[in-house]
């Protein structure tokens, strides 16, 4: 059976569809790209926040209309239908099935209903089918979250966190550094808190430290870490292996310490700058990122204040912003959304020039200095290859390396390139040698 599968969302949701693909696979079926051919079609939804939910439905619908072609199968998974399984039956009788979270591991059992075809129960155990880039990997080391902001409705879809086996893990991380994964990228909803449920202990540098005795993997880039569970043994830790790249990607939503209440984050704003600083301290060229929400329930122009002061004393190298819409089943849906929309958006504006300004002052000081590069394409027209440094996480928003090189190089290798101009977040620069 010719099988297509759209996935949406983030690189957490990305893993479990090229786990589904690792399944399918397995199972002889054919994955295609073109949907006109295909005789089923998989949807993989994310149901996060209301975009996410319209971009789900939306794709959904688009998908439907294949029906009328050669599909005969439509199958819905993920967050949506996790978090709308029966409101969706009732809407979208086009779907032929909607699979949740809860049901991954009756996958094979589900899929041969549906389908008619033999499919093996042994999702999560299969080779994960990388879709992207085949020198990069992304490795989910937990599902689930038990930091319950009050924003946010992960815990919800997903439950509560679940790290998974330390062994199973590292053997994964060798799989894909033989198929010529360089990069690894770990992530989880919190990948700080590694361990911690089912081993007692957090033992994220204990993942690392194993990882980076792995043959072949070059890159080792940890995302989406909780910043009161950074602790110095772990940031210490990290500046001793040569393969984990400096790269601290930190949410911590806001600067006033009224707002973290509110949004049931735990820590402080100073408590934020002194880990830092720590960091700055540790290492010679660290990567501070982060996201902010502004317009939060009953933010006050002081809070505000605070925010802005806060971004200043870290300066951050990378910000995502957002302005605050109600979610709902969070704890902050009962809250009165009292910031007026106009409110929401200048202060958003009012963040994202201040970190602009941040970024273009930290900047210059990169001019002149050599990053190593790991290349991933080429301009057909110009000739100038592009890739991406330390400061650069492979989800496509963190800016790219954009230079000239007189020979000749393989997509997927490393080079050292001089950087020689800057433009906000995109380097330029040229490379003298490849360097193998």
């Amino acid at each position: 059976m010719k099988i297509g599968i759209i996935s949406l969302g983030c690189c957490k949701n990305l893993v479990d569809t090229e786990n589904l693909i690792g399944l399918l696979q397995q199972s002889n079926q054919e994955i295609t790209y073109n949907l006109n051919e295909a005789d089923a079609i998989i949807v993989n939804t994310c149901g996060f926040i209301d975009p996410a939910k319209e971009e789900g439905i939306n794709t959904i619908l688009e998908m439907a209309e294949y029906k009328t072609k050669n599909c005969k199968k439509l199958i819905v998974m993920g967050c949506l239908a996790e978090r709308y399984r029966e409101d969706l039956i009732k809407e979208l009788p086009e779907v032929d099935c909607f699979i949740t979270l809860k049901e991954y591991q009756q996958l094979g059992t589900i899929l041969t209903n549906v389908l008619g075809e033999k499919i093996a129960n042994d999702y999560g155990k299969c080779p994960q089918v990388l879709t992207g880039k085949p020198w990069m990997a992304y490795l989910k080391i937990a599902d689930g979250c038990d930091n319950r902001c009050s924003y946010c409705a992960i815990p919800l879809i997903r439950g509560g966190y679940r790290s998974f086996d330390f062994d199973m893990l590292v053997n994964q991380a060798k799989e894909l550094a033989a198929r010529g994964v360089k990069e690894l990228n770990l992530i989880a909803q919190d990948t700080t808190r590694y361990g911690l449920d089912n081993y007692g202990k957090r033992r994220l540098l204990d993942l690392l430290k194993a990882c980076n005795e792995i043959e072949g993997l070059h890159w080792i880039r940890v995302l989406y870490m909780y910043p009161d569970e950074i602790d110095d043994e772990l940031i210490e830790g990290m500046a001793r292996l040569d393969k984990v790249l400096p790269y601290f990607d930190i949410p911590v939503q806001h600067g006033s310490d009224r707002m973290l209440q509110l949004m049931n984050r735990r820590g402080s704003a100073e408590s934020i700058v002194k880990l830092a600083n720590k960091i700055k301290e540790t290492f010679a060229l660290p990567v501070l990122r982060t996201t902010m929400i502004v317009g939060f329930p009953s933010e006050t122009e002081e809070d505000v204040k605070l925010n802005l002061e806060f971004m200043k004393d870290i300066k951050w190298d990378r910000l995502g912003g957002f302005t605050y819409s109600k979610e709902e089943d969070t704890s902050s849906y009962e809250m009165e959304d009292d910031v007026p929309q106009e409110a929401k958006e200048k202060r958003y504006e009012a963040m994202m020039k201040l970190q602009e300004e941040i970024v273009e002052g930290k900047n210059q000081n990169l001019i002149g200095q050599t990053l190593e590069v790991l290349v991933e394409k080429q301009d057909g027209l110009t000739g100038f290859y592009r890739g991406r440094s330390v400061f650069s996480a492979p989800d496509g928003i963190d800016g790219e390396v954009i230079f000239k090189s007189d020979e000749p190089i393989k997509f997927g290798t490393f080079v050292p390139v001089t950087i020689n101009r800057i433009k906000t977040h995109d380097f330029y620069g040229k490379v003298e040698k490849e360097k193998v």
